[in-house]
């Protein structure tokens, strides 16, 4: 198996996997139904079309940059604004950044990378109003996705690393894993389909944890040098 390694980056993103009627939540981390209906459509993939192959990939998260939670109040009147609609309130990640590892079968990785190099239609994280900024592609790599997550380099922005003043970072993961591993927790996020009349989605297991990586910013303090021992007031002793 080989894994191919995405940063996922933006001003915003929204992972719902909760979302009810004018309630519109987002995860803290990306949603494994959103990740993979990124990769369906930059292959071009309508909503009506089977998933089948893109269900084998094992998908892991890690939250290299959380971010903070923004809250948006949204109001909206029909077309010819003569009635209000629902009021909604939508959630959203604002600077987040995190390390998505797609492990899974090497030539199927490699359509999968060339398709993003040049999708059918429009990237987004979690909507469509939040398209992916910065490098989106980090490549193939020949390790499982846990030692992947586990080694690669931090990949938050550089003015966070820069003020983290520790030479390490531990960082959550979020991994799929089978039911029976030990700590397994059990998501509602496994897209069956993503048809706008019929969408459905089954249960999933997770395993949460931490990785330690280096902090490409870290400097040391500084060793101070020796002491100067002249005194240039020692000339004044004993003067009155």
């Amino acid at each position: 198996m080989s894994t191919l390694l995405l940063r996922l980056g933006a001003p915003l993103q929204s992972w719902g996997t909760s979302s009810r009627f004018v309630r519109r939540n987002t995860d803290r981390a990306p949603s494994r139904s959103g990740v993979l209906g990124m990769l369906a459509a930059a292959q071009g993939r309508r909503r009506t079309d089977p998933l089948e192959e893109l269900l084998d990939l094992r998908i892991g998260v890690r939250v290299d940059q959380p971010g903070r939670l923004e809250r948006d109040f949204h109001t909206a009147r029909t077309r010819d604004g003569a009635a209000s609609m629902p009021l909604s309130w939508r959630f959203y990640l604002a600077d987040a950044v995190f390390a998505v590892a797609v492990e899974g079968d090497h030539a199927l990785l490699e359509a999968l990378q060339q398709a993003l190099r040049t999708p059918v239609f429009p990237l987004y994280l979690g909507r469509r109003s939040c398209p992916p900024a910065g490098k989106l592609l980090h490549g193939i790599h020949s390790q499982p996705l846990t030692d992947l997550l586990a080694h690669h380099p931090w990949l938050a922005s550089p003015w966070v690393q820069k003020r983290h003043h520790q030479p390490t970072i531990n960082l959550d993961t979020i991994t799929d894993c089978p039911p029976d591993n030990g700590g397994a927790e059990l998501v509602h996020d496994e897209p069956v389909s993503f048809h706008p009349q019929h969408r459905h989605y089954g249960w999933r297991t997770v395993h949460r944890t931490h990785a330690t990586v280096p902090n490409p910013a870290y400097r040391p303090a500084t060793v101070p040098g020796p002491i100067d021992p002249h005194d240039p007031m020692a000339a004044f002793e004993g003067i009155a």
